[in-house]
Order: structure tokens, then sequence, then C-alpha cells
């Protein structure tokens, strides 16, 4: 079984200007890629599974999945500071601020217990124990969404 790593965004702390724009890039290619930075940069592999939950304001929760297609890599954030990014081929982006996402709450009720959902680091190791019920959770999720 792959591993798979729960990345963040922060929508107080970073803007997407672009976030519609990859949206519809994700629907139409079916796939969009993005840097993002990864804090398991030294675990994760190519091909390993990659979910996006949206954090700060609301509204939040799960939206976006993929894998990474990239092994890390140096860069620079938003504040200047060194750090890992890989690369993700999202193949699924829910705008948040036009449909429903899978709540921190929800994620909580229904999966394993144990697993950080509101991270303030991005790409964090999803527990061993929950990733076989969220796969199914979240495609379950996006069928009820068209």
């Amino acid at each position: 079984m792959r591993n798979a790593y729960l990345f963040a965004w922060n929508s107080q702390k970073k803007k997407w200007p672009e976030l519609q724009e990859n949206i519809n890039e994700a629907k139409t290619s079916g796939v969009v890629t993005l840097p993002w930075s990864c804090a398991s940069h030294r675990s994760v592999k190519l091909g390993d599974r990659a979910f996006l939950i949206k954090l700060g304001p609301g509204p939040r929760g799960l939206m976006g999945s993929g894998y990474i297609s990239s092994l890390p890599f140096e860069d620079v954030n938003w504040k200047g500071k060194k750090i890992m990014r890989v690369m993700i081929n999202f193949e699924k982006l829910i705008d948040p601020y036009q449909n429903e996402l899978l709540t921190p709450e929800i994620l909580k009720e229904n999966l394993p217990d144990g697993q950080l959902w509101s991270t303030q680091s991005s790409g964090i190791a999803i527990r061993e124990q929950v990733l076989p019920e969220l796969e199914p959770f979240w495609n379950d999720f996006l069928k009820n969404q068209q």
C-alpha cells in the first residue's frame, strides 16, 4: 500500500489567485500539477497519495486529491524561508467558495481516530489505519458533489 500525505492550504496566510484556473484545468485535462510544501519530505515517494485540506477562515475541509509527482526539492516559501516542496498531480480540486467541503468534523466522526486534520504543517503523513477508510469515503463524497 502506498503512503498518503495531508497537504494544507491556509487561505489567511497565502492567497491562491489561480485557484479557479487550476480547478478548471483539473476538470478539463484530468490533472493540474502544483508545487506544495512538504513537512514529511524525508519519507515521501513518487506516486504516494496526496490530499489537500483548506484551513484558515471558513469554509474548511478536504478540497483536493492527487499523487506526488516529484522528488522533494528545496524552495523558498511566501515568507522567504527555505522549505522542501514536492510537485502534486491534483486530479480533483473543489472550489471551497462554491462547493461543500469534507469538513474536519465529518472526517473525525466517520474515520478512525488519531488523524490530525487541522495541521500547522503541510505534507504530514496520514495515519496507516485511516487511509483504507479515507479513500472510499472521499470517493463517495466526490460522487455526491455531482
